[in-house]
């Protein structure tokens, strides 16, 4: 039995998002393709074809951006099947954009996202995430980033809470060759050279595996809740303002979040979330030696 860690990210070019978000969807091996596979059947349900065949992708940005809620307003809610031939007429002409088939692909892109949700949840589907605030202090070294070592750490005590018979694998969306290189070096000093990696290193595979995103159905669900937890999901200290219409999809993520209880500074009984929030990703060491200047 193992679990696969489905990772992606939102906002970590620090422009408009109010949060940086590290965010993966962990999945068991016998849930996956059953998961892919009705997440797939989906999108012909609501789209009338497959989404990755045509010009619109399975993302955050692309689905849920602001623009995509005023088009699905602008009209009173359209009967399912009728909804489908709009959006399909549009993903498969752009050049015939009438106010009818806008208003269909949009309201087809929200009720997609909130079945695909719904679908994680009937597949035990649990979500991890690292949430840095854009301004949050950013560390020098080259080293695994605070952000990644959290993600780790919550998955790690998520496999730990299977007693210990499930093993996990990890999933990047494919980066720049460089920056693959890089972050493979990172992870193997961190799960070979610290004593919190070594003992991770026992349920998480250090060595991670890279995939095109938009060929790989878990690695897009991961980017829509990178993104959903960006700009709607508040939780903890996070103070930023989300946007009201992410309300409902928001909450639909949090229900994934899942809960450890670990002894923590006398408390024997703890309660960890998955997701963690960071305000600041720079080391101790160097956090002490910049506010002592």
């Amino acid at each position: 039995m193992s679990y696969m860690l489905f990772v992606d990210e939102s906002g970590q070019d620090l422009r408009d998002s109010p949060y940086a978000v590290l965010a993966g969807i962990a999945v068991e091996d016998r849930d996956l393709w059953n998961l892919i596979c009705r997440v797939q059947d989906a999108e012909l349900e609501f789209f009338g074809r497959r989404v990755a065949d045509g010009l619109l992708e399975l993302k955050g940005k692309k689905l849920l951006k602001s623009k995509t809620f005023r088009q699905a307003a602008q009209m009173e809610p359209i009967p399912a099947d009728k909804r489908r031939d709009l959006a399909r007429a549009l993903l498969e002409d752009g050049t015939t954009c009438t106010r009818e088939r806008i208003t269909g692909l949009a309201q087809a892109k929200l009720a997609f996202v909130s079945h695909m949700l719904a679908l994680c949840g009937q597949f035990r589907v649990k979500a991890f995430a690292s949430v840095v605030d854009r301004d949050a202090p950013r560390p020098e070294g080259d080293f695994l980033r605070k952000d990644y070592a959290y993600l780790f750490e919550r998955y790690f005590y998520f496999l730990e809470d299977r007693l210990g018979e499930s093993l996990g694998l990890v999933v990047f969306d494919e980066l720049e060759r460089s920056q693959c290189h890089i972050l493979i070096d990172q992870m193997a000093r961190y799960f070979r050279e610290t004593a919190r990696g070594k003992a991770r290193a026992s349920l998480v595979i250090p060595e991670p595996f890279f995939v095109h995103s938009h060929l790989t159905t878990a690695v897009q669900i991961a980017d829509i809740v990178a993104y959903l937890t960006a700009w709607g999901v508040r939780v903890g200290g996070m103070s930023r303002p989300a946007r009201k219409e992410l309300g409902d999809l928001a909450a639909q993520v949090c229900d994934m979040r899942y809960q450890a209880r670990r002894e923590m500074n006398g408390n024997l009984d703890f309660a960890i979330w998955s997701f963690a929030i960071i305000d600041d990703l720079r080391p101790r060491d160097e956090r002490e030696e910049t506010d002592g200047q």
